[in-house]
């Protein structure tokens, strides 16, 4: 597929240096093992080829295992994440499909059991920007196959995503 807009391009835009403030802010308030778990499985409910590239990428050059990275898709099944990380999961899940989940009262309970209040919210914005990014990347298409590992992985750049 063609790129519409590359969105590297437009680093200096107003809208872009939100996204990418609140990319960090987000990062900075979870532990970063967790952070690629949620932004690799949204982006993959998303359909985003490109940021599950760079997120499975990222991981994978942080130490995360090929066995958890393949299986993510099916974590329900395995018995490779902790209960933390499957409260994350499910809480991901039903925010990235808010339309359709209204995100039911038994996985708030789940996920807060595992957060506190200031996790969780962390968490919740987490998964809002990792949809924005799936969003702009999927609408836009962001070239696939070009991101580099560690591209971002100084969280303090605030990253583009796309």
């Amino acid at each position: 597929m063609d790129t519409r807009i590359d969105v590297r391009r437009h680093l200096n835009n107003p809208m872009v240096k939100t996204l990418q403030a609140l990319t960090h802010e987000t990062a900075a308030s979870l532990e970063p093992s967790l952070l690629q778990l949620v932004e690799i499985r949204a982006s993959q409910m998303n359909g985003c080829a490109y940021c599950i590239d760079m997120h499975t990428k990222d991981a994978r050059a942080a130490g995360e295992t090929e066995q958890r990275i393949y299986a993510l898709s099916a974590w329900r099944e395995t018995p490779f994440f902790t209960e933390r990380e499957r409260a994350a999961l499910d809480w991901t899940e039903a925010v990235t499909r808010v339309g359709d989940t209204h995100v039911p009262d038994e996985i708030y309970r789940l996920v807060s059991a595992q957060f506190d209040e200031a996790s969780l919210l962390a968490l919740t914005f987490a998964v809002m920007v990792i949809n924005s990014w799936n969003r702009l990347a999927v609408s836009l298409r962001a070239p696939v196959g070009t991101y580099k590992p560690g591209a971002f992985k100084a969280r303090s750049e605030a990253p583009v995503a796309v």
